[in-house]
C-alpha cells in the first residue's frame, strides 16, 4: 500500500481551518504595530479630555460648551463604525487600515491647527470616523495571523494599545498640553498617526477580504438576535466601568480625600489593570468564551460594588481601581463572542462592537450623574456600576438561552472546533474517509494505492 498522506492532510486541513496568514517581518513585529493603532487612535480620544481647558479658551468658549468636542468624536466613532465597515467590506484588510490611518491622521492635524469652536468639532468628528472600524479590522487581521484556537489573545493584543493609552498616551499628551499647549499635543498624535501609516504599510500582511463580501452581507449581521445581544452586553454591562471613570477625579479629591495632583496615579492604576485585563481576557476567552465572559461580568459587579466602600480610603481605592481596571477584560472577550455570531459580516460585528462602548460611556457617565445629582455622593457611582453589570449579566443570560434553544448552527460547531488541537478534525476527517471498489488497484479517497 503506497500513500501520500502529507499531502492528502495538507488538503484536509486546509479546508477544515482558516489559513493562519504570515506577516512579512514577522508575527511579533505586526501585533506590536497594530497595538500601536490603538494606543495611537486611543490617545486621540482620551487627550482631549486632558486638554479641555485649553482648547476651549482658544475656541472663545466655556469648558462645558467646549465638552462638545468630545461628544462630536464620538458621533464620529457611532457613524463612523457601522458606514465605513459597510462601505469598505470588499476592501483588502491592510489597504483598508492603511485608509483608516490616513482619516485619523488628517483628523488629529486638523485638530491640531484648526481655528474657532465649528473647525474644530468638524476636526473631532473627522478624528472619531475611523476608530471603531479600526479595532474591528485590527481584530480581524490579528485573528488572521493566529490559529483559532489563539483568536481571543491576538484580539486582545490589539486592545492593550487601547489600555495603554490611559497609562502612556494621557498623561503624556497631559503634560505636553500643560508645558507647551494643547496643540503640539495633537499635534504630537498626528506624527503618531504618520509613523503608523509607515508601520502598517511595511509590517502587515496583505489579507484580501472575502471574494463573496458586500454590504448587503454586511448588513445581513443586524437580522441576528445574537449579534443584537452581544452588543446591548457591552452598551449596558461595560457601562458600569464608565459610571465610575466618568467621575473618577472629584471622587477621589471630594470622597477619598486624594490630593488633585496625585489623581494620575490613581488613573495610571487603573490603567495598569486595563492592560492586565486585556492579557488575561485574551487567554480565559481562548479556553473557555462562554464561561469566560460571565465570569468578568461577574468580576465587574463585585468590584463596582465594592468601590462605594473603598472610595472612603486612599489605598482601598487604589486597589479597586485596579481590579475594576482588570475588568476591561470584558472587550476581547466580547470581540471574539461578535466573531462567533457575526458568520459573513465579520467586518460590521467587529466595527460595531466599539459603537456600543461609546454608547456605554454615555449612559453610564448619565446614570452615574442621576445618582450624584439626587444627593447620594460621589461613591455610588460603584453601586450604579455593578447594577449596570448586573443588567449586561442578564442580558447574556438571555444570549445564551436563546443559542441553546436554537438548533445547532455553524457557529457553535466551530465554537467547539476551535479548542480542538489544530489538527483534530483533519483527523476526524481522515477516519470517515472510505475505500471505493475500481478495477484494477484499489484507490482510496486518501490517495492510498492498495
Amino acid at each position: 500500500m503506497v500513500c501520500d498522506l502529507g499531502s492528502s492532510m495538507r488538503k484536509t486541513r486546509t479546508m477544515t481551518h482558516d489559513k493562519v496568514v504570515a506577516a512579512p517581518q514577522g508575527l511579533a513585529l505586526a501585533q506590536i504595530t497594530l497595538g500601536l493603532g490603538g494606543l495611537f487612535i486611543g490617545t486621540g480620544e482620551f487627550a482631549a479630555m486632558g486638554l479641555l481647558p485649553g482648547m476651549a479658551q482658544s475656541a472663545g468658549v466655556s469648558i462645558p460648551q467646549a465638552g462638545n468636542f468630545i461628544s462630536a468624536y464620538a458621533l464620529g466613532v457611532v457613524i463612523g463604525a457601522p458606514a465605513l465597515a459597510i462601505a469598505t467590506s470588499r476592501m483588502e484588510k491592510r489597504n483598508l487600515l492603511l485608509l483608516l490611518a490616513a482619516i485619523g491622521l488628517v483628523g488629529n492635524l486638523a485638530s491640531a491647527v484648526a481655528p474657532g469652536f465649528l473647525g474644530m468639532a468638524a476636526a473631532r468628528f473627522v478624528a472619531g470616523l475611523p476608530h471603531g472600524a479600526y479595532y474591528g479590522t485590527a481584530s480581524i487581521v490579528a485573528a488572521a495571523m493566529m490559529p483559532p484556537s489563539k483568536r481571543a489573545q491576538a484580539i486582545g493584543r490589539v486592545m492593550i494599545g487601547l489600555a495603554a493609552a490611559n497609562l502612556i498616551g494621557v498623561p503624556l499628551t497631559t503634560w505636553l498640553g500643560q508645558s507647551f499647549g494643547w496643540r503640539p499635543a495633537l499635534g504630537l498624535v498626528a506624527v503618531g498617526g504618520g509613523l503608523l501609516f509607515i508601520m502598517l504599510r511595511i509590517l502587515i500582511p496583505v489579507i484580501e477580504a472575502d471574494e463573496d463580501a458586500s454590504p448587503r452581507r454586511e448588513l445581513s449581521a443586524f437580522t441576528r438576535p445574537e449579534i443584537w445581544l452581544t452588543l446591548a452586553v457591552a452598551t449596558i454591562g461595560f457601562g458600569g466601568m464608565f459610571a465610575v471613570y466618568s467621575y473618577i477625579t472629584p471622587t477621589l479629591v471630594q470622597e477619598t480625600g486624594v490630593a488633585e495632583g496625585g489623581v494620575p496615579l490613581f488613573l495610571a492604576l487603573w490603567g495598569l489593570g486595563m492592560i492586565v485585563g486585556n492579557i488575561a481576557g485574551g487567554w480565559l476567552a481562548d479556553r473557555a468564551l462562554i464561561p469566560s465572559i460571565f465570569g468578568i461580568i461577574v468580576w465587574n459587579i463585585v468590584f463596582l460594588a465594592l468601590f462605594f466602600l473603598a472610595a472612603l480610603n486612599p489605598i482601598l481605592a487604589g486597589a479597586s481601581l485596579f481590579m475594576i481596571g482588570i475588568g476591561f477584560a470584558l472587550v476581547p472577550a466580547l470581540q471574539a463572542r461578535l466573531m462567533d455570531v457575526a458568520r459573513h459580516a465579520q467586518s460590521l460585528a467587529a466595527a460595531m462592537n466599539h459603537s456600543a462602548f461609546k454608547l456605554s460611556n454615555a449612559i453610564g457617565a448619565w446614570t452615574g450623574g442621576l445618582a450624584i445629582a439626587a444627593g447620594y455622593g460621589w461613591a455610588s457611582t460603584g453601586l450604579v456600576g455593578a447594577a449596570l453589570a448586573a443588567g449586561g449579566l442578564g442580558i447574556m443570560t438571555i444570549s445564551v438561552l436563546l443559542m441553546r434553544g436554537a438548533a445547532p448552527s455553524q457557529e457553535t460547531k466551530h465554537e467547539a472546533s476551535r479548542h480542538l488541537p489544530h489538527d483534530e478534525p483533519a483527523r476526524r476527517s481522515t477516519r470517515r474517509r472510505s475505500v471505493e471498489p475500481v478495477d484494477g488497484p484499489l484507490v482510496g479517497r486518501s490517495g492510498c494505492r492498495i
